[in-house]
């Protein structure tokens, strides 16, 4: 058996998320589909880095599977990209250790959230970004509040109440917010994010900027450790996953 890594980006309007859910379209069903597929196999399987909620997408999501196949490396993305619908492609093969884990081997997570101030709403943008409509946040303020969150916190107040995981500690390594054009984006690396957490913030940050909350305002949510003292969380089709690393 070889273990094979792969990059995979995906729309992710057409699907209920990324994880398998029964009698639910999801990015992991179509991959392992084709995956059983090709080997012919029904045990074969895909690991990924993590989740994403229905709608959201990626660039640089990150699976393995263990295969016994000795297909050359270069033709493992032609293979699988034939048997995947067109909204989903393998981006990148490589051969990995054992050892290598998709989920627990990651060191860190970048994500991208955006948003558009165009008058009307383009007919082609309205599944990958957010429009804002009559609102245009002041991207200071967002930069100002944006500062308190980077470091190492406990995110209990920034992620979903459904949130399993009992550990709500995470570190923030970098958080920009930048406007290109009539594009809003806001990207944020960190080792690795909570339940809802991007999605989160964004909305924090977008209610800073129109001056529904101020920015020292997130330095007392954080230490609230209350999911309800935190506003809306930011909708999902302007999110992102660009990046996993290792």
């Amino acid at each position: 058996m070889r273990r094979v890594k792969a990059t995979v980006a995906y729309d992710g309007t057409g699907y209920a998320g990324y994880q398998f859910q029964p009698n639910m379209r999801t990015v992991q069903s179509v991959i392992d589909k084709a995956l059983v597929k090709l080997h012919k196999d029904s045990s074969i399987y895909s690991v990924a880095s993590g989740r994403t909620d229905a709608g959201v997408h990626a660039w640089g999501q990150v699976i393995h599977f263990d295969t016994p196949l000795e297909l050359p490396l270069d033709r493992w993305q032609m293979a699988l990209n034939v048997l995947l619908p067109k909204d989903v492609r393998i981006v990148k093969t490589e051969l990995v250790d054992d050892d290598f884990h998709a989920r627990y081997s990651a060191t860190g997570k970048t994500y991208m959230f955006k948003w558009t101030s165009s008058e009307v709403q383009s007919p082609f943008e309205r599944n990958y970004s957010v429009h804002l409509g009559k609102w245009r946040p002041d991207i200071d303020r967002m930069r100002e509040a944006a500062k308190y969150i980077i470091g190492t916190h406990d995110f209990t107040s920034f992620c979903s109440s459904k949130t399993a995981t009992e550990n709500k500690v995470r570190t923030v390594r970098e958080l920009t917010i930048e406007r290109h054009g009539e594009e809003l984006i806001m990207t944020v690396e960190g080792d690795g994010f909570l339940y809802n957490m991007v999605r989160t913030i964004a909305g924090m940050l977008f209610a800073v900027g129109i001056g529904w909350n101020e920015p020292c305002d997130m330095k007392e949510i954080l230490e609230a450790k209350d999911r309800k003292k935190a506003g809306k969380t930011a909708p999902a089709h302007g999110l992102y996953l660009m990046n996993v690393t290792y």
